[in-house]
């Protein structure tokens, strides 16, 4: 099966064919045929598993060869990563027409975005509050959409978005082509399908049997020491076969803090979080998937863009506030077919919360005590034995000479004097005998 064979233009496949893109994914093959004739979508399938192609190719043939300018089609995403990351995959996309493509998002300058979309930019990939922003200033209209895409519908809620979401909606005109794509279906979800969706064909890519993580994807479970976790981690990241990984913690203080351990123990490591400016996070994922950084430390805010298809390992360094965050963690590995690695460490105070994680997601594991020395690390994720959790030597300064214990004595000062230099500890403040001139 190719795109060829799913109706997809030939400009269209062999633009994806020269970035080694040739077989579609199960959704992919299930979407696309259907999207091309106008259907409205509720696709549902696992993060990584090509969605962004199954909505992005139909819709950037349904816009033609030659658009005029203007927006035509809007494909809203829950946060800044995952814009630039479906905006990539739109650009591979269009890259033999003159279709073009404006990512609106926030933390980045205004004066940019728009300027493409003064140059008629066909295709808006945005977050909702940008996009609003926008369109409340008559800097971006939606009159003129016949595509409208709302990619991790799941995400949305999780953020607070749908209501910026319907207000979207209420913009674009009444008669459109939608689509939805969502890992999971909670109620609100479905109910804003029916509100704003046109007789919807439900699309499931995964076997309604298959349980809710990949099986794919292999989940270990510790419970680390606080003090022991950089070792633990610096040991699994010399894994054999150990690819790109990406680390979660729970706050952006621990994620710098971890960034800085793993630098200084000698990993390419770079950090993704929310007190970075957009432009360094930028930076840094793009070092992330240019292979230059084979280490992301990333907070939850970031799990929804990290859309690499070669991360071999997962490092829940601090575990996810429920089962829908630790699916959005693990899902950033096992991409695309690859098998993966989930490593999730439980401290004593979490206990509760991966009882209910692993409830809800049939893992019955029960954290393991762990150490770095313990053996069992080694054997489950293949560490060659003997490994320590560093490359190179710690980077601070060399430690300085110490100081003889005793000094000779000065010349004309007894070497028993108490007060000699000599017979002071080392470090201790000098004595000095003044003199005092007797006042008049």
């Amino acid at each position: 099966m190719t795109f060829r064979d799913l109706g997809i233009d030939d400009d269209i496949s062999d633009a994806l064919a020269a970035r080694g893109i040739h077989e579609p994914f199960p959704i992919q093959e299930q979407t696309i045929p259907l999207a091309l004739t106008g259907q409205d979508i509720i696709g549902q399938a696992k993060t990584g598993t090509g969605k962004t192609f199954g909505f992005g190719l139909p819709l950037v043939q349904k816009l033609g060869l030659d658009p005029a300018p203007g927006v035509k089609a809007l494909i809203v995403v829950p946060t800044r990563e995952l814009a630039v990351q479906v905006t990539e995959d739109m650009e591979i996309a269009t890259s033999n027409r003159s279709t073009t493509v404006a990512a609106i998002y926030g933390g980045k300058a205004y004066e940019e975005q728009v300027d493409k979309i003064k140059a008629g930019a066909q295709i808006i990939v945005g977050t909702p509050g940008r996009l609003l922003d926008l369109a409340s200033q008559k800097l971006l209209s939606f009159a003129n959409v016949e595509i409208m895409v709302l990619d991790e519908a799941d995400r949305m809620l999780d953020l607070g978005f749908l209501p910026d979401v319907e207000k979207l909606f209420a913009q674009t005109p009444a008669k459109r082509h939608t689509m939805l794509f969502s890992a999971t279906m909670p109620g609100p979800i479905v109910a804003l399908a029916r509100r704003f969706m046109s007789k919807p064909i439900h699309i499931r890519a995964s076997d309604p049997d298959e349980g809710l993580t990949q099986a794919n994807i292999k989940h270990v479970i510790y419970r680390a020491h606080n003090l022991d976790k950089d070792e633990v981690v610096g040991r699994i990241l010399m894994a054999t076969g150990r690819g790109k990984t990406v680390i979660f913690t729970r706050t952006k203080r621990s994620a710098s803090k971890v960034t800085e351990e793993l630098v200084d123990r000698g990993f390419n490591a770079v950090a993704v979080h929310g007190d970075m400016s957009q432009e360094a996070r930028e930076r840094g994922m793009a070092a992330f998937k240019a292979g230059k950084k084979d280490v992301l430390i990333a907070t939850d805010v970031a799990a929804r863009g990290i859309d690499v298809d070669d991360v071999t390992h997962v490092i829940n360094y601090t575990i996810p506030e429920d089962d829908k965050a630790y699916l959005h963690r693990v899902g950033r590995t096992g991409r695309a077919g690859r098998t993966g690695i989930a490593v999730t460490f439980v401290d004593w105070a979490d206990l509760h919360k991966w009882a209910l994680i692993s409830r809800a997601l049939d893992l019955p594991l029960e954290p393991t005590e762990t150490y770095s020395s313990s053996p069992h690390l080694f054997s489950d994720l293949d560490i060659p034995e003997g490994s320590k959790g560093r490359l190179k030597a710690a980077s601070a300064t060399a430690p300085r000479a110490e100081k003889p214990a005793s000094r000779p004595a000065r010349q004309g000062s007894p070497s028993n004097s108490s007060t000699s230099s000599g017979d002071k500890p080392a470090g201790a403040p000098r004595q000095r005998n003044r003199r005092r001139t007797p006042s008049s």
